[in-house]
């Protein structure tokens, strides 16, 4: 219930992510359904049934990753003082973020059955029921517990996905903050009792044995455990840079020898869709690969670019610039690297595209779609929530007479500056993925 109302009394802006996450959701589980569709009217093609099914878990992972960014976003969840006192504290926001993350996927995965059944016909009395009765296998039954399994899929691994990411992680904080219990702290007349020769220097008005004040010694002012900031500065780790440079590497070497080998049976091939070529499998390991290095070195590249700005001499301007990309490094440089992937990929089936292929159909479209507006919203959502933690710095700044021209400038600095490496990279990676498929 106070999810619900959560949801119900959030900003226009958060109904607006939010709303965003149950369109892609009901997008993701449309694809679902529409391989349990593909199974049912051609049960003696299952090899390719499961091909659409396990195709299906790349608009999966970005629907997921969307809702991940979200629910970092949501001021509604996120831990404020005073809240722990009625109740609510790090475990109890971690499970209303998960529950109204479980509201959107489950509105979206409603909204994808709703549609698939009318598209069937199953539901009639609107327009278009029954269009796509063709390859939705409208003369079978459909199995409601296959269906529902499916599009329990989405609202599942995104809420467990968001409890894992919310889980609080500051137990010793906790414990060092909270105050100690009374029996570690005796009083000065319980310590006179018991012999401790500190009471006597307290008693006769000298310094306890510390050095310090008796006020001092007696008495620690402490805060409470929710009083915590918000967000921990995010810090790059400093080996995902190598780890990632070495995956990109890996990828397109795999991607190159896969090119000067023909595919045999024992390599195996694997069908690509959208109206790629058959390729060796050795070429779909080598996007994989490619795309996991470019994910992770995203936030090494954005500290590189943050660093580079303030190489030779910075001014005001370059400093306050380089150190803002440096601390939203890891904030922005995942979703960024897998926006440069996603972006690579398109370049390459936008390069080998073949419009007389008969694969190449709406549901294709629609998962490049998913697959696309899901990165480019994590992105955008990502960068709100870099401004969300710049909020203190900015205002500061402000009050000591910055003029607004220079943070737009610096904004805009940082901007171009990550586009300058990501861009490139991004072409060149691009060509060399569709090197193997080209020849």
């Amino acid at each position: 219930m106070l999810a619900l109302r959560l949801t119900r009394s959030a900003h226009p802006a958060v109904q607006l992510r939010r709303l965003a996450v149950a369109t892609a959701s009901a997008a993701t589980g449309f694809l679902l359904l529409s391989t349990l569709g593909h199974a049912l009217a051609h049960p003696e093609s299952s090899t390719a049934s499961v091909l659409r099914l396990i195709w299906c878990a790349v608009p999966l992972a970005a629907t997921v990753h969307l809702a991940l960014a979200v629910a970092r976003t949501d001021p509604g969840t996120r831990p404020r003082p005073g809240l722990a006192a009625i109740g609510l504290g790090p475990a109890r926001l971690m499970a209303v973020s998960a529950m109204t993350t479980a509201l959107s996927t489950l509105l979206g995965s409603a909204l994808s059955l709703l549609l698939f059944l009318h598209l069937r016909g199953d539901l009639t009395g609107m327009p278009f029921d029954g269009a796509a009765e063709d390859f939705l296998a409208a003369d079978h039954p459909l199995p409601l517990p296959a269906a529902l399994t499916l599009l329990a899929l989405v609202p599942v691994t995104a809420s467990t996905g968001v409890a894992l990411m919310l889980r609080p992680r500051d137990a010793r904080l906790a414990d060092r903050t909270a105050p100690r219990p009374a029996g570690n702290r005796a009083s000065p007349s319980a310590r006179k009792a018991s012999g401790d020769p500190r009471a006597a220097r307290v008693g006769a008005g000298g310094p306890p044995s510390g050095g310090g004040t008796p006020q001092a010694q007696t008495s620690e002012p402490t805060a409470p455990a929710d009083s915590a900031p918000e967000t921990q500065p995010h810090r790059p780790n400093p080996t995902a840079l190598p780890w990632g440079a070495a995956l990109l590497a890996t990828g397109l070497a795999v991607e190159g020898y896969a090119s000067r080998t023909a595919p045999t049976p024992a390599g195996g091939t694997v069908t690509l869709p959208t109206g790629l070529p058959t390729a060796p499998t050795a070429v779909l390991l080598g996007w994989i690969l490619t795309a996991l290095g470019l994910a992770l070195a995203g936030p090494g590249l954005t500290h590189l670019c943050g660093r580079l700005l303030q190489a030779v001499r910075p001014g005001a301007l370059r400093l306050l610039a380089g150190r803002g990309l440096m601390e939203e490094a890891s904030r922005v440089g995942r979703p960024l690297g897998v926006v440069c992937a996603v972006a690579s990929g398109a370049y390459t089936v936008a390069a080998l595209y073949d419009t007389n292929d008969p694969s190449s159909g709406p549901l294709t479209t629609l998962g490049a779609v998913v697959v696309a507006g899901c990165t480019v919203a994590t992105l955008l959502t990502a960068a709100v929530e870099a401004r969300q933690a710049r909020a203190g710095t900015t205002a500061a700044l402000l009050r000591l007479g910055a003029p607004g021209r220079t943070l737009r400038t610096a904004a805009a600095l940082r901007t171009g500056a990550l586009l300058t490496l990501f861009v490139p990279l991004t072409l060149v990676v691009a060509e060399l993925a569709a090197l193997p498929l080209s020849r």
